[in-house]
């Protein structure tokens, strides 16, 4: 071996044994996770009880940067056109990454070609709602009067295009009903109208509906997952009330602008895994009315490529479009 060889070499190894370590003491500098939705909602809660975790376990700096609007769509952008160095990262969810792809005429990101997957966190099943005072007492009645009078009863979900709205049009596919669908812009309002009698039925997150269910003030009919939710053990899921194979979630995972590397979030997953194994973090998200999930990169980009055409086909058959 001659003397440029050795030299060759010897750099070569020095670069090699330069990334490992850098690799190694990743990170270096604080992690920006990116919500794309206002802070106190769903998506917000579970990323900072992740990320409060982290930080208290590996002492990792994690600032949580809430930028809603569009649906989530400003927000995933933002993450998709970062510096893929794993220094940002984003909680994605349904809406975002499996909806929205068919929802808006236009995109600004592609949620397969544009986002390394690092781990899914969570999902979280709906729940139909009625008011306490509703002469609705189980989803059999909704039914029956939905048939009596199509089109009569009204279902508020959060807004058109949102997993609620798409999941009330499964249901009434499923059951062959008719429902007027009344959407708001988010969940307050349609609260508000729900327990003033201007609508009478609501497709909710469980952790939006929950205080209301537990003061008394709203009764929850069914669940839209395919087992009973923790909090509400007593309540029947709408697959096991006579709609054999009835399945919708709401699931959150963390992405990362494509490109990012390996080892980074190799780490980034280990370590999230570790947390949601935690006792403690599993209570703190099933009290938000969520299901932990957990598990590899790989097992999210699988996810995220079977739920977009699930999720196309009803948006395409409910005709909700956002140009």
């Amino acid at each position: 071996m001659n003397a440029l060889t050795r030299s060759i070499l010897a750099l070569a190894l020095a670069g090699a044994s330069t990334l490992a370590s850098a690799e190694t003491a990743w990170p270096k500098q604080p992690i920006r996770l990116i919500v794309p939705f206002p802070p106190g909602g769903g998506t917000d809660i579970i990323a900072r009880v992740v990320s409060n975790k982290l930080t208290e376990t590996r002492k990792w700096v994690i600032v949580v940067d809430n930028r809603p609007g569009a649906g989530g769509n400003i927000g995933m952008d933002l993450v998709a056109k970062s510096k893929p160095d794993g220094y940002t990262i984003g909680l994605g969810q349904t809406s975002n990454l499996a909806v929205n792809p068919t929802l808006y005429a236009k995109l600004p990101y592609d949620p397969v070609k544009d986002f390394t997957p690092i781990g899914t966190v969570a999902d979280a099943p709906l729940v139909l709602v009625v008011a306490s005072s509703s002469p609705y007492k189980t989803l059999a009645d909704v039914v029956a009067a939905a048939k009596a009078k199509p089109g009569v009863v009204t279902l508020a979900t959060p807004g058109n295009g949102t997993v609620a709205h798409l999941t009330g049009e499964l249901f009434q596919k499923a059951a062959h009903i008719d429902l007027q669908h009344v959407p708001y812009k988010g969940s307050a309002q349609a609260i508000t109208d729900l327990l003033g009698g201007s609508v009478q039925v609501f497709m909710s997150s469980i952790p939006t509906a929950l205080s209301q269910i537990r003061a008394g003030t709203m009764r929850p009919l069914a669940v839209t997952s395919s087992k009973r939710a923790d909090d509400l053990p007593n309540v029947p899921t709408i697959n096991e009330s006579g709609y054999a194979g009835f399945d919708a979630r709401t699931w959150f995972g963390l992405v990362a602008p494509a490109g990012t590397p390996a080892p980074v979030v190799a780490q980034l997953n280990a370590e999230i895994n570790k947390v949601l194994a935690m006792p403690e973090i599993r209570k703190k998200i099933t009290v938000e009315g969520g299901d932990v999930m957990g598990g590899s990169p790989e097992q999210f980009g699988t996810l995220i490529k079977t739920e977009i055409p699930r999720w196309g086909k009803v948006v395409k058959d409910s005709g909700a479009r956002v140009d």
